[in-house]
């Protein structure tokens, strides 16, 4: 796990300053504190950090073929890189470390870009080839790994963060109206915008090629799951079990000391409990809150633990330290998330890394086997719309005045739209479109602004084969699990140099997972319904029986509660806050009313324009630029 950074003068061929290189390599040193490295030749400039996993000795970049024909940054892990390293051999190639990134490099003179479609793992990464004068950067299928950039005047600089790009020139970033609004709307903001005007990330699966004074960017990942005809069920939880335990085999490989990230639930249990075939005693963190907040898993962490023979670490959070960190945090994060996991996740990480490199973390089984209520909803939502309009209007009409329910609003509405990507992105909606629209100044958004989120539109071939509930999660999988999740998951390891894994993304998972009949996840109103069957061979009933809590959201959403009594709202209320250059006071005010009159719940709308202007206020505090997170 590392950061890249480069810059390519792709127009003008004017020569990159190996100072500028070096800058943006700096600005990420906390994803690289081990080695670094650099390559300018020309109008081209590579930076690297590295944080040492895999070959600790022979793994320096950039990297290339003995002939320097090719040359690569790599920022992940490839887990099948022996299995081509091997394939490549019986090709020709002959190989000079023991690294992943080298299996990159001979793969791509072997296969060009249809390498990536050949690698098992998370990355961002660019690549030089030197005789055809053409550079790649790419992002991996799930998105685990981010890549930002921007393309400008013939120029394109990009990084693992947004703070490396920012380096190259000091500039200073404008909020861009619309990343905003995406922002307000999903508590995230979708690949390929960010909330930076000029300054975009690359979507999950695709790539950037600049070459002969161009720059376009394809998808190169184009899998469109076809569903499997007559798997029983037998067969899909024997078949399931087999790609779990080979994708955590693959993720426990690293010449430095793994933990695992253990909550009190089934996913991280089961996880723990197929590590445990590789070896026991594993380090396993916990974050806890104190005994006042039933939410908290630390009881149930430390039974799942010792049921598994781990050593348990747990990690006491207080609300007050959730207030204090909050800047700080969000300053990791360079882009706004309302998230309520991410204090959580920074102070685990943080004492992690105080006593292993790598982390595995239990990610995804909720996305692809439906474990969210949404999924329910989603799962249902086509006996809703086969209601006669009268019945839907009578029965959303007494919904509509029920107080506090948004989340109940909102799925009537939602789920009740014919058009199948809108029904989609409002069912991920915090709150209306006109309600988020209204909360923006008169002008700032620019006229006739679409309401369509243009890159799920791209995804729609990929959803051809598929049915509602799993349309609906390959549009989740493709977007708000990798660019949200995932994104506070790399930024807020990597702010500790930690290196953070999700087996159950594995891409063998993910696209079994895919093809699955719906009644294979979602059964009898219950959610994860294959993934459970798995679990049941390996964790006791009390584990399994287990509610549903989250990575520490619900305590965390407490406080947040709590606090729009105390501290926080004061940014809402304070009519210097910088957030409304952009946005109607009186607007923001009135949905703080709202919630404190008890009409409406809109506590998670709330919290998103807090961390707005927390984010704000964090990057003019930093000279209008994002400073390190160490």
């Amino acid at each position: 796990m590392c950061g890249i950074a480069g810059q390519f003068n792709y127009a003008r061929n004017e020569p990159v300053e190996p100072g500028v290189i070096r800058h943006m390599a700096d600005s990420i040193v906390h994803r690289g504190p081990d080695d670094e490295g650099y390559l300018v030749s020309g109008s081209l400039g590579f930076g690297f950090r590295r944080l040492s996993i895999i070959d600790l000795a022979g793994g320096h970049q950039p990297m290339s073929d003995a002939e320097k024909s090719v040359w690569l940054i790599f920022n992940g892990e490839i887990y099948n890189f022996k299995e081509l390293r091997a394939e490549l051999e019986q090709r020709g190639h002959r190989f000079q470390t023991r690294s992943d990134t080298e299996v990159i490099v001979h793969g791509y003179k072997e296969w060009g870009t249809g390498v990536f479609d050949r690698l098992n793992g998370m990355f961002g990464l660019a690549i030089w080839d030197v005789a055809r004068e053409r550079l790649v950067v790419a992002r991996d299928a799930m998105g685990i790994k981010l890549v930002y950039f921007r393309n400008a005047d013939g120029r394109l600089t990009f990084g693992s963060e947004i703070r490396a790009v920012l380096a190259a020139d000091e500039s200073t970033p404008e909020v861009d109206p619309v990343g905003l609004e995406l922002f307000l709307k999903f508590r995230y903001t979708p690949s390929p915008m960010t909330v930076f005007r000029g300054i975009r990330k690359l979507a999950p699966g695709t790539m950037l090629i600049v070459e002969k004074g161009t720059c376009r960017e394809e998808r190169w990942y184009r899998h469109a799951p076809v569903p499997f005809e007559g798997k029983n069920d037998v067969e899909a939880t024997r078949e399931l079990l087999d790609l779990y335990k080979g994708a955590v085999e693959r993720h426990l490989l690293s010449d430095v000391p793994v933990g695992v990230l253990l909550s009190g639930g089934l996913d991280s249990g089961l996880l723990l409990a197929l590590m445990n075939e590789h070896g026991r005693g594993w380090p396993a963190y916990t974050v806890g809150y104190g005994e006042t907040f039933e939410d908290d898993e630390l009881t149930d962490a430390a039974e799942t633990a010792a049921v598994l023979g781990a050593r348990h670490i747990p990690v006491l959070l207080s609300r007050q330290e959730f207030e204090r960190s909050l800047p700080k945090i969000v300053g990791c994060l360079e882009e706004p998330i309302a998230s309520a996991s991410i204090v959580p996740m920074y102070f685990v990480c943080q004492r992690a890394r105080a006593d292993v490199k790598v982390v595995l973390i239990g990610q995804g089984p909720d996305e692809l086997f439906g474990g969210y209520k949404r999924h329910v909803g989603v799962r249902y939502g086509e006996s809703w719309r086969s209601l006669p309009p009268a019945i839907r209007g009578v029965m959303g009409g007494a919904v509509n005045r029920l107080p506090r329910a948004e989340t109940l609003k909102r799925g009537v509405y939602s789920l009740g739209i014919d058009d199948r990507l809108r029904r989609y992105q409002h069912v991920f909606s915090l709150a209306p479109a006109e309600t988020i629209v209204g909360l923006f100044r008169e002008g700032v958004l620019p006229a006739g602004q679409d309401d369509d989120v243009g890159y799920w539109t791209a995804l729609l071939p990929q959803m051809e084969h598929l049915d509602e509930l799993s349309g609906f999660q390959l549009l989740e999988i493709r977007s708000s699990l990798p660019d949200e999740l995932l994104m506070f998951g790399d930024k807020l390891s990597m702010a500790h140099g930690l290196e953070a894994r999700v087996p159950y993304l594995d891409r063998t998972v993910v696209e079994f997972a895919q093809r699955l009949d719906t009644s294979q996840k979602i059964r009898k109103g219950k959610g994860k319904w294959l993934h459970r069957e798995v679990c049941r061979q390996f964790l006791p009933p009390a584990i399994l029986k287990r509610k549903k809590r989250g990575f520490a959201g619900n305590v965390v959403d407490e406080w947040f509660q709590a606090s729009l009594e105390g501290v926080l709202p004061q940014m809402l209320l304070d009519s210097e806050s910088l957030m409304f250059d952009l946005l109607e006071p009186r607007a923001v005010r009135r949905l703080l009313e709202d919630h404190r009159s008890g009409r409406h719940d809109n506590h998670k709308l709330l919290f998103s324009l807090v961390m707005f202007e927390q984010w704000l206020r964090e990057s003019r505090e930093s000279g209008n630029a994002l400073a390190s997170p160490v």
